[in-house]
Order: structure tokens, then C-alpha cells, then sequence
């Protein structure tokens, strides 16, 4: 009897996407934030909003010299609601950033780094417990700022995964980064690199009406292509 030969194995699909997307774009270098706490204001304000417009936020912040703990902390919520304006939903916005100053100085002495000395599933509970922050930005929070291996499921991922047919609508956020861990290495580095690259094709190609002629996922399309 002939001996039948072994097939191939097939590279898991989101290892074979991330080399696609990094020989594409190359490395991403983000989150583009010169502090911890730079990078915390723009995770809460990039809430519903172009990164843009969350850039002339942080910048006003930056003019007024406002982008500190302590500074956040004490500013008059009507004023910071009008500094940060650009960003949209300001008055919503600045209570959200107050909510997250008010933790670290009431629950944390006023000390961000006792806060992200947390081991990672406590900080992300308190972070969640946070008025206005939910699991994207928790774990933006966690992945850019305490450097924890978590992968940030945003919109991008969720219709770059569902056009490829990788995971179902009903998915929940927990599911969606679940994958990615089970899939690949748990690395602080991969998973910062592989949710810059993703948003950079969902700014490219993969947009409401996804544009798949240059796409490097394009080959990775089931069949009938992207819906």
C-alpha cells in the first residue's frame, strides 16, 4: 500500500497577515506620545474621533502646559473641556480624563507608577471601573503604557477579521483578543506592532467600502471577497 504523504501544514492566518502587513508598511513606531501620561489622555480622547483631531487636542494640552497628572487633576473642568474641543464630545471627554485623574490621586497617592505596578488583570479591572473607559482603551492603556502583552481590538480589527471570515459578528471584544493570543506569541512588541499595522490598513484599504486591488491581505480573502 502506498504510503500517503504528510500535507503541509497551513500557517496559522494572523501570522501569515502580520508578515504580509510588515513587509508592506514596515514598523509603525506607535503610540506616538513622548509620556505615560500623553499616551493615557490621547487613549481616552481618541474615543470616537480621527487620531487628528485628538492631535490638536494634546497639542493645545502641550501650549497650555497641561499635560501632567497634577495639571489635568486641577484644571477646572469647564477649561479643559474647551482645550481639548478639537478632540469632539469635550464636555464628556474632560470627565472622563478627570475620572482617571481622581483614581490615581485618591486610590494611588497620586502616583501613576504605583498604579501600573498593578499585576495586569487587577489594573485592567480598575481601569475598567473607570468612568468612560472601556476594554479598547483599558487595553491601549495597558499594551502603550504598562507594556503588558494585551492585544487592542478596535474597529479596524473587527472588520479586517470578519471580511476575512477569521472570526463571527457575534464575537464579543474579549473573543476578538483572544484569538490574537492563541495565535501568536505573547509579546508586548508583536501585539503593539500588529494593532498599529492593522489600523494602518483599515486606513488604506480595508475602509467601509474596502479597497482590496493593492491590499496585502488580499490574497487572504475567502471566496467572494471582502463584504
Amino acid at each position: 500500500m502506498k504510503e500517503k504523504k504528510a500535507r503541509p501544514t497551513k500557517r496559522k492566518p494572523l501570522n501569515e497577515a502580520f508578515d504580509r502587513l510588515l513587509e508592506r508598511w514596515g514598523p509603525q513606531h506607535w503610540w506616538p506620545g513622548e509620556t505615560d501620561i500623553e499616551i493615557i489622555a490621547g487613549a481616552i480622547l481618541t474615543q470616537n474621533t480621527a487620531w487628528a483631531n485628538v492631535e490638536k487636542a494634546i497639542r493645545r494640552l502641550k501650549e497650555e502646559k497641561a499635560l501632567s497628572l497634577e495639571a489635568l487633576h486641577r484644571t477646572p473642568l469647564e477649561t479643559l473641556a474647551q482645550w481639548i474641543r478639537p478632540a469632539g464630545y469635550h464636555n464628556v471627554k474632560a470627565r472622563r480624563l478627570r475620572a482617571f485623574t481622581t483614581l490615581v490621586t485618591q486610590a494611588y497617592e497620586g502616583r501613576l507608577d504605583k498604579l501600573l505596578a498593578e499585576e495586569t488583570d487587577e489594573l485592567r479591572r480598575v481601569l475598567l471601573r473607570v468612568n468612560g473607559i472601556g476594554p479598547e482603551t483599558a487595553d491601549s492603556i495597558l499594551l502603550y503604557v504598562a507594556r503588558r502583552p494585551v492585544f487592542v481590538v478596535d474597529a479596524y480589527t473587527r472588520r479586517v477579521l470578519l471580511r476575512h471570515r477569521w472570526i463571527r459578528e457575534s464575537d464579543s471584544y474579549d473573543e476578538v483578543a483572544a484569538l490574537f493570543r492563541a495565535q501568536l506569541s505573547n509579546e508586548t512588541a508583536l501585539f503593539n506592532e500588529y494593532h498599529a499595522l492593522i489600523v494602518a490598513l483599515g486606513k488604506q484599504h480595508c475602509r467601509p467600502t474596502p479597497q482590496c486591488g493593492e491590499c496585502p491581505l488580499r490574497e487572504l480573502l475567502p471566496p467572494g471577497g471582502a463584504a
